[in-house]
């Protein structure tokens, strides 16, 4: 927004499109989502939604429409506690700080002072020394959350299980009541026509009760289920309907009476336009004397056909294939997750206990490690099935007929796409999820290669003639044929049908998209040793690089950038050859002289061979200053600026092993020498070495001001920047590097898991819960 132009032109469309159109912007400037510094680790498993839970116990942050989010903390969703001794009830809590103005018949404000809260994810832990009485409860927050599991996975449950100390020496009666609203949070709660019906699921011997709330709105109607596992010795009980606004009092005096709710049977009435509906289930047990006892209760919601907001087609979730799309799979799923959770939390265990067990890793970088995967799943994650009736040319078109395992691979594993950012509404930002990336092709590779086929389809379809208006002041096509999109869409719109949501600048001419979709399917080869796979994209590849080809003007081997915004750095201008295009594009070369070898294709490999030996000369040549590679060779102002993210091309090779031998595209000492320049300048020069790496640093030791973006930390290539600096061999510098990030986010601005894309040095951050930190297990498969 530095550029006044700009700024207007944007306005302008903001203003048609929110207020004349009324829909939301795909990225607003105007009015972003304030800072609540309050986030916990969310429920759900991979793209069936997700609701987040607050540190302190709320449930605040809503995204059940597919990459639609709701801020809003319900406050009638809620735990409370009753313990009963000899028949009497002795004390009767809300676990929750709030002191609301609805619900006030019931006892709020827990002191804080009494509960501690600890994240590690999918699981979290809430520990709550209930004061003056000698009871300790902790409630374990477990989501289906596991690598390479592609049923559980795709679940949306969230288990909690409370497990009961009592210090007393006399047995005690505790029961736990789960409340829960119909809805969340917003207008559409009180549109009337919402219910509730209690139910009890058997199955195998094991029976779980509880309580749906239909939630009966005209697009994307879902059903929540609260519910508990009945098991000997534990109660299970309900209540129907309350009404959340009012003062609560018969609730709460249901419980403290006796502990039980009442449990009437039968449905709830509909509620009338205006009105607003809430259920609560409550589990008990006696708890003996120095004893211990466990209560499990789960959430779960079934939204299993939705719409995006075009609503031109009708898509069905993953977990339909498992649990149907009746939309009555509520009580199953809730069956299911109270029931294997100890399955779950088992997998879960022997994925990260070697991370947390291994002593020479820091205990930050385990947090970092496991916290940031929560996008993966909140990242408005959405995976649906395709329609059984789906043919291969209606997926790929007439020019993707070459993509043979296109249809096998999206029958067996869906479609997965999930946004650039919390704010920045675009689903596969390419340009981003090349950074991303590392976490899918780790722990869900299939999910990587889904995402891949995908791309590779809107790659060699035709040109698509509709002609968009630009931010920038121009017109252009939507998207051109051998072009790799920018992303695949708007949430708002129609994803995989209408790509290209970005509409600041035309991203045909950009130089890094096609570049990265070439390193992302070695990368991916290497790693998973899917040859039908390398198969499939070579051709691709070898297109997406024909059309990379005009960008050499001078025939000198290597690419040249524009002048313009013409890469992920979309406001910081390159001109001339330039270190990260570059070197990108030297290290995609590289990679099609290895896939052309590993094919058999001899012809191929040696015209590659032959462009990366001119290119490697030229790039060392117009770039390398002696101590690390210039920003560009524009000879500008700015054009011997240090860039932290000039390794990048380095960074693919080394996580392929192609970075020594025949394969060394940049010689060693000098990708050594920059990193050590950058840890020098970019990371100790700058806020005392404690916030990561700037973007831009001139020679001088002061940042680059240049851009809005030169000047900017941006997390995800902070920890792209650490795993290049562990591959080769400056591992103390890498976690030093990495280490500023995470504690500036997760500790100094408290962003727990809303971690942003960057932050400045004086308190200004940009764009909240972003995509390219996921980049961090990057920084794992280099120690690996």
């Amino acid at each position: 927004l530095s550029y006044p132009s700009f700024s207007c032109r944007y306005f302008r469309w903001w203003y048609k499109k929110t207020r004349i159109e009324k829909k939301s912007a795909f990225i607003d400037l105007l009015c972003a989502v304030p800072l609540q510094q309050i986030y916990g680790c969310p429920l759900g498993g991979i793209g069936g939604g997700t609701i987040t839970r607050g540190w302190r116990g709320e449930f605040c942050r809503w995204q059940l429409n597919p990459g639609i989010y709701h801020y809003e903390t319900v406050i009638a969703d809620q735990f409370t506690v009753c313990l009963r001794c000899k028949g009497q009830t002795v004390y009767q809590q809300v676990l929750s700080v709030e002191r609301p103005s609805t619900l006030q018949g019931w006892n709020w404000g827990y002191c804080g002072h009494y509960a501690f809260y600890h994240a590690l994810y999918p699981r979290a832990w809430m520990v709550y020394d209930l004061p003056g009485q000698n009871v300790v409860l902790t409630c374990r927050q477990v989501s289906p959350v596991i690598p390479h599991d592609y049923k559980d996975s795709s679940l949306p449950v969230g288990v909690f299980i409370w497990e009961v100390e009592n210090g007393r020496d006399e047995d005690v009666d505790v029961s736990i009541m789960f409340s829960l609203q119909n809805g969340t949070g917003t207008k559409e709660d009180r549109s009337g026509g919402h219910w509730n019906e209690p139910f009890v699921f058997e199955k195998e011997g094991e029976r779980v009760a509880g309580v749906l709330l239909h939630h009966c709105t005209r697009v994307n109607p879902f059903t929540f289920a609260i519910s508990a596992r009945e098991k000997a010795g534990t109660g299970v009980t309900h209540l129907t309907t309350f009404s959340p606004t009012g003062s609560g009092r018969e609730v709460w005096h249901d419980l403290l009476q006796d502990g039980r709710l009442d449990s009437p049977t039968g449905k709830s009435s509909p509620t009338e336009k205006g009105e607003v509906t809430a259920a609560a289930v409550c589990a008990s047990c006696r708890v003996p004397a120095r004893g211990h006892r466990t209560l499990e209760l789960a959430l779960a919601w079934d939204m299993p056909c939705v719409h995006f907001g075009s609503k031109e087609k009708l898509h069905l979730r993953r977990y339909t294939r498992f649990f149907g799309s009746g939309g009555d799979a509520a009580p199953a799923l809730s069956h299911y997750a109270l029931t294997h959770y100890e399955e779950w939390e088992r997998k879960i265990e022997a994925w990260q206990k070697p991370i947390l067990e291994n002593s020479e890793l820091p205990s930050w970088y385990k947090s970092a490690l496991f916290n940031e995967l929560y996008f993966v799943t909140d990242g408005g994650t959405i995976w649906v099935e395709l329609p059984p009736d789906c043919h291969a040319e209606d997926l790929q078109g007439p020019a993707g007929a070459g993509l043979s395992h296109l249809l096998p691979v999206l029958r067996e594993y869906g479609r997965f796409a999930y946004l650039e950012g919390q704010e920045y509404r675009m689903y596969n930002t390419y340009d981003v999820h090349f950074y991303a990336s590392f976490a899918l092709v780790m722990l869900w590779p299939k999910l990587q290669i889904s995402l891949q086929y995908d791309i590779a389809v809107t790659v060699v379809n035709e040109d698509v003639q509709c002609r968009q208006y630009l931010m920038c002041g121009q017109t252009a096509q939507v998207k051109l044929k051998n072009v790799v999109p920018h992303d695949i869409g708007d949430p708002a719109d129609e994803p995989w049908q209408h790509v290209n949501a970005y509409l600041m600048h035309d991203t045909a001419d950009w130089k890094d998209l096609n570049l990265k979709f070439v390193l992302q399917v070695y990368r991916d080869y290497y790693l998973t040793h899917d040859s039908l796979y390398l198969r499939d994209m070579w051709p691709v590849c070898q297109a997406v690089m024909e059309s990379e080809m005009k960008f050499d003007t001078d025939n000198d081997g290597l690419i040249e950038n524009g002048g313009f915004a013409d890469q992920t750095y979309d406001a910081w201008v390159v001109n001339g050859a330039s270190a990260y295009c570059g070197g990108l594009w030297l290290a995609a070369v590289c990679m099609m002289c290895k896939m052309a070898e590993v094919l058999g294709d001899a012809k191929t490999q040696q015209k590659y061979t032959d462009i990366l030996s001119k290119g490697k000369e030229a790039f060392e040549r117009m770039l390398w200053n002696g101590k690390y590679y210039n920003y560009d060779s524009s000879g500008s102002d700015t054009s011997s600026s240090i860039m932290s993210d000039q390794c990048a091309g380095q960074w693919f090779l080394g996580a392929c092993g192609l970075d020594q031998g025949e394969f060394e595209v940049f010689p060693k000492s000098h990708i050594v020498s920059a990193l050590k320049t950058i840890f020098e300048k970019n990371v100790m020069s700058f806020a005392g070495g404690t916030m990561g790496a700037v973007n831009g640093m001139r020679p001088d030791g002061v940042p680059d001001t240049s851009s809005v973006q030169s000047n900017e930390v941006w997390i995800g290539v902070v920890y792209a920047l650490a795993a290049t600096m562990i591959q080769e061999g400056l591992v103390e510098e890498g976690f030093h590097t990495a280490e500023g990030c995470y504690r500036t986010v997760w500790e100094r601005l408290g962003m727990a898991f809303q971690t942003p894309e960057a932050y400045r040095e004086k308190r200004v951050y940009r764009s909240l819960a972003y995509m390219r930190p996921l980049s961090i297990w990057s920084m794992q498969l280099a120690l690996e």
